[in-house]
């Protein structure tokens, strides 16, 4: 399965996961809006999360994948090896992670007051709801690594479809949850969600299982044994899931700010914000990410280092061309794409501006958070993880001091800034390492592409600029009103940039069409 292929099967499931996660939180907003229970729950699931992020979007894969495919290259092809080490694997995963839940949801309370110090308006009432709402969620933990291990197995034999689908279960299991509390009030509500997490997470564990077996690499349980290849990929995994998981860390560290010194709806809008950030960063960054390093470790391993480089290259072309505009595009649009998105029922008007500012900040640093996960594989396919990590923490730091900087002047808004900055910090430093080390360089296709897609991405924002206020979207208009005139400014904006990038060369209609028959004959 080649680059661009497989980043289409792993991003249209992605999307459609996305899609799905937009209904839950649509109805999330409406349902239980921006105050004390929402921002109970989103702080109880954001720890569920941010494992989430490291585990099956960064670390496992990235430790577990290239070790993988050596075995099976070494054992000429055959798998018997590499499902040995994987059993391996899973025999000392399950007794750790079920040891992990059982102390972290005993623990809850303290973990949650350390994350929110309490809240700022000192709410005992919220405190003792987060501290519930966590106590559902966290079971998540061990469900979606074991998962993630799964997933990783799949994706080392070119299985990308399936681990690709399983957030979809996550999200049908939440959108059922809401719409069956729908009565109730926004605790009641929150509190389901809280247990649909868990829920969700046993549904996607058990899709995997199955997916597994039906694929011929179903694993045996063991008596746990930490062997040297189980060594050696536990030295990867930490390094690995720091510098792979450094945006989602930022944002654990924002949420806490927010809690900590901001009012009630912070973390809300925030997190709405952020939803919206990472639609383009699932469906292109962790499509491309996913697909490049089996890719670039089997180049590699082949000593084809030119090639890898080039893989590289065509990567960041394939997601600047798609991150660019769709980050100009949040950026000018933000507020009627908030508006018309969420502003139902219990969110009002006023959380749609400030959602929309955040979002806007967010949206600054979205090409720095695609290709971070396109650089990031760089150091993992020649078996560096502690380089990512290092430059994670650096951007960490990078992020505390610029929110603690930024959030009295600017309040939830600094947040997102300063989280942009950082990601900036940390895609920059990864480029230039691999620079100055030979293992990668803009070769002359993509200095000749790239400025032309900032040209591009130029046009539609001026189109967009020029239309905003003639397709204003206004509070009081009806539903179809709001969505025909959204509709027409972001096809105004899609169509700016289409042009601009046929006019400068970017693409020609002979090359797009050959590539559309190419595909109809695969299928």
């Amino acid at each position: 399965m080649n680059l661009l292929r497989a980043t289409a099967t792993i991003g249209s499931l992605t999307l459609l996961s996305r899609v799905a996660g937009f209904v839950r939180d649509v109805l999330q907003a409406t349902l239980i809006g921006a105050g004390m229970a929402a921002d109970a729950f989103l702080i109880a699931q954001r720890l569920p999360n941010l494992f989430r992020a490291l585990f099956a979007e960064g670390a496992f894969s990235a430790a577990f994948v290239p070790m993988f495919n050596r075995q099976v290259g070494a054992d000429g092809g055959r798998m018997d090896g590499a499902r040995a080490f994987a059993e391996e694997v899973l025999a000392v995963l399950l007794p750790v992670l079920l040891l992990f839940t059982v102390v972290m949801v005993a623990a809850a309370g303290p973990v949650v007051w350390s994350l929110t110090g309490g809240f700022p308006d000192a709410s005992a009432e919220k405190l003792a709801l987060t501290v519930h709402l966590t106590r559902l969620t966290f079971p998540y933990l061990m469900l979606i690594s074991l998962t993630s291990l799964l997933g990783a197995l799949l994706n080392s034999v070119g299985r990308f479809a399936v681990n690709a689908a399983a957030p979809i279960l996550l999200n049908i299991v939440l959108i059922a949850g809401l719409l069956w509390s729908g009565g109730s009030d926004d605790v009641a509500a929150a509190r389901v969600q809280a247990l649909c997490v868990t829920i969700g997470g046993i549904a996607q564990l058990a899709w995997l299982v199955w997916s597994c077996s039906k694929a011929g690499v179903a694993l045996r349980l063991r008596w746990p044994r930490v062997t040297p290849q189980v060594r050696a990929l536990l030295k990867l995994i930490l390094p690995a899931a720091l510098g792979a998981g450094a945006v989602q860390i930022n944002l654990l560290i924002s949420t806490a700010l927010a809690a900590r010194f901001l009012g009630e709806g912070a973390v809300s809008w925030l997190y709405y914000a952020d939803r919206l950030n990472q639609l383009p960063l699932g469906i292109i960054g962790i499509g491309v990410g996913t697909a490049l390093l089996p890719t670039m470790s089997r180049l590699l391993g082949g000593g084809d280092d030119a090639g890898a480089i080039a893989q590289q290259n065509r990567a960041i072309e394939l997601v600047l061309l798609l991150t660019l505009p769709a980050a100009a595009g949040l950026v000018v649009a933000a507020e009627p794409i908030i508006r018309v998105l969420f502003e139902h029922g219990q969110f009002g008007a006023a959380d749609s501006a400030a959602t929309a500012a955040a979002l806007a900040g967010f949206a600054l640093g979205l090409p720095a958070y695609v290709l971070i996960k396109v650089l990031t594989p760089g150091f993992h396919a020649r078996a560096d993880t502690r380089t990512p990590v290092r430059v994670a923490l650096a951007s960490m730091l990078v992020n505390l001091v610029a929110n603690l900087a930024l959030v009295w002047p600017l309040g939830h808004v600094g947040i997102a800034v300063g989280t942009a900055i950082s990601a900036w910090m940390n895609a920059f430093t990864l480029w230039w390492l691999l620079r100055t080390r030979g293992q990668f360089q803009l070769d002359a296709r993509a200095h000749r592409l790239l400025p032309r897609l900032v040209l591009a991405t130029a046009a539609m924002v001026a189109v967009l600029l020029l239309l905003a206020p003639w397709l204003a979207v206004a509070p009081e208009m009806a539903f179809t009103h709001q969505i025909l005139l959204l509709g027409l400014l972001i096809s105004a904006g899609g169509l700016a940039y289409l042009a601009a990038a046929r006019l400068l060369g970017l693409f020609t209609l002979s090359a797009l069409i050959a590539c559309l028959r190419a595909r109809r004959k695969r299928s």
